[in-house]
């Protein structure tokens, strides 16, 4: 229920108050000077705040801003018997959402509270998105409780206080956006933009120009000055993702960034200057392009000032089962299916997957599970073919070629099954065998 707090001395005043807020379905607290107010602050946290100007033990215009100090999200409406300009320009300039006088203005207190408390409602759904932006890009977010990667957060969080280039390494899907948006959102430069561009998703000269931008008539459609994503994120954070895929030539102006903090835009002759944090991240072997000519020794020395390295999900398997649930959680109120319980056999065949597409991978297969699944419970027919297909080759002790004649009959039967949703009669029809044989089938290959 919406709260309201009337703090004055008069008893009959606050009666009335009381009543007629009641009315209109506030929730109304009482106190009778500033101390008993700010305690009942405390104590029921309300939204809006009808206070007097002249209290017992204080001012009301003073009261304000006390209050907006320790409850900025609380709006303060001051009433006074005698109305005066500077004490209402004051009350307004010490944070207060309006200033009426009162008997005048009884008309206008409740569309005035009810605004109010609109703003103060808005006011705390503002904060509590930004504090769970705040959560998301956390280091406390990243899920996982293995050595491995409690180890590669303690790093990142130990440079995330300084203000070095950081590159992040791994296969792809491991989280590297993830980990550099945390090692931002950790450092001083938090408040200010954090900017990623994937230097893969761009031909060469494009990504000349998103990076550092270019000046009007620089080339045929350069209509008016553009800024590049370098001068977006001044004086925050620039995440190049992909760093292994930059062009050989682009790289010289990126290492000119690093050594000087300058760059010139194209079509320009004066250099353009700029405060950034560089984290960059690849899945290619840096040493290895360096040696076949695809990236400069210089640049890479610069860039890994300080390297991180993110373990693959394979390697750290004990954490399979916590970020899995994670995602279920995220996934299922989406999908409107939080009352998923999971299988034990489901989990078992996620620890024994190889996710060669890591987090990423294992993100979309439970997003999917989540969409086929028809029951309250998620098993191992909701998880796609290849890996049910490698959880019951692994159970069975088998290891069979892709050539094989049985593999091919045995994926093929767990094809139709998954399709039919486990009905074996619908199975056998469509499989064009008898019923009895398919049983001795799912007998013979564990399906």
């Amino acid at each position: 229920m919406n709260k309201v707090l009337i703090i004055d001395d008069e008893n009959q005043l606050r009666k009335l108050l009381t009543r007629m807020l009641e009315l209109e379905g506030y929730e109304i607290y009482q106190a009778s000077d500033c101390r008993s107010g700010i305690k009942q602050i405390e104590i029921s946290s309300p939204e809006v705040v009808l206070c007097d100007v002249r209290l017992p033990d204080g001012n009301g215009v003073d009261l304000v801003l006390k209050i907006k100090k320790t409850y900025p999200q609380t709006e303060v409406i001051l009433l006074t018997a005698h109305g005066n300009i500077p004490d209402g320009v004051q009350a307004i300039k010490n944070g207060a959402f309006d200033y009426i006088t009162k008997g005048d203005d009884n008309n206008k207190i409740i569309p005035l509270i009810s605004r109010a408390m609109e703003k103060a409602l808005m006011n705390k759904r503002l904060e509590q998105l930004e504090s769970q932006v705040g959560r998301q890009y956390s280091f406390q977010n990243i899920q996982g409780s293995s050595k491995l990667i409690k180890d590669t957060i303690s790093l990142a969080q130990k440079v995330s206080t300084t203000d070095v280039p950081v590159l992040l390494t791994g296969e792809t899907g491991t989280g590297k956006e993830v980990f550099a948006q945390a090692i931002h959102g950790n450092s001083v430069r938090r408040d200010k933009a954090f900017v990623a561009i994937n230097c893969s998703s761009f031909s060469k000269d494009l990504l000349e120009s998103e990076m550092f931008g270019y000046k009007a008539g620089a080339f045929t459609g350069a209509a008016k000055d553009k800024k590049g994503l370098f001068e977006e994120a001044n004086n925050g954070t620039i995440f190049l993702d992909e760093i292994g895929e930059m062009v050989f030539d682009l790289q010289a102006k990126l290492l000119r960034i690093l050594e000087t903090g300058e760059f010139i835009k194209i079509g320009e002759t004066k250099p353009t200057k700029v405060n950034v944090r560089i984290i960059a991240a690849t899945n290619r072997d840096l040493a290895k392009e360096i040696e076949d000519g695809h990236f400069r020794e210089d640049l890479f020395y610069r860039l890994s000032v300080f390297q991180i390295h993110l373990p693959a999900l394979r390697d750290r398997s004990e954490d399979i089962e916590l970020i899995a649930r994670s995602f279920i959680e995220d996934f299922g109120a989406k999908l409107s299916k939080q009352a998923v319980t999971i299988n034990q056999e489901f989990i078992e065949a996620l620890k024994r997957h190889s996710w060669k597409g890591n987090i990423r991978e294992l993100r979309n297969v439970i997003e999917r599970s989540l969409i086929v699944c028809n029951e309250d419970e998620l098993t191992l027919q909701d998880l796609p073919i290849e890996i049910q297909n490698s959880h019951f080759e692994e159970i069975a002790g088998k290891s069979y070629s892709n050539f094989e004649m049985a593999t091919m009959e045995r994926r093929h039967i767990a094809r139709v099954l998954q399709y039919t949703k486990g009905n074996k009669t619908e199975a056998a029809r469509l499989l064009k065998i008898g019923l009895t044989t398919l049983y001795r089938k799912i007998e013979e290959y564990k399906l």
